[in-house]
């Protein structure tokens, strides 16, 4: 793999911004041909750098417009307390991101529901049953300035 240039560089952030951008416009905020451009992004796509392409979503639009930021800690620190806590957060529709950290807690989660109500819903009945977990701590979004997830 070729280490990543200026150019490329460019072509990823201009495909954060707009995944749909054709190559004739990509090529021309770049400053390279549309020929070497589109080599340039199947060569990204090809060696993993471009992982997919993705549409931003309104959450308020889809009833998941609530979001909670939750850390965990697990009780046990073992290999299949962490497995078995991931295949829960995995099977858990609410659970949007799922990160292992490092620092006091163990995971930190982002949750998209409804409303607090459906919060509740998911702090009381899933997480809250999933025996490896010791502590929650729940951070409720008020506003996201810079969101650049899709």
């Amino acid at each position: 793999m070729r280490d990543i240039d200026k150019f490329d560089e460019i072509i990823l952030r201009e495909l954060e911004r707009d995944g749909r951008i054709s190559n004739v416009d990509l090529a021309d905020k770049v400053g390279l041909s549309t020929s070497a451009c589109l080599r340039r992004v199947q060569e990204l796509e090809k060696n993993g750098t471009i992982k997919s392409y993705r549409a931003v979503i309104d959450r308020e639009r889809t009833g998941k417009g609530f979001t909670v930021i939750v850390t965990v800690g697990l009780a046990r620190h073992l290999k299949k307390d962490q497995q078995e806590f991931e295949r829960a957060m995995q099977a858990a529709p609410q659970v949007a991101e799922c990160h292992s950290i490092s620092g006091e807690f163990e995971y930190m989660l982002r949750i998209e529901v409804r409303d607090l109500a459906a919060y509740k819903y998911f702090h009381t009945e899933i997480l809250g049953t999933v025996p490896q977990v010791s502590r929650i701590t729940s951070h409720f979004v008020m506003a996201s300035p810079k969101d650049m997830r899709g």
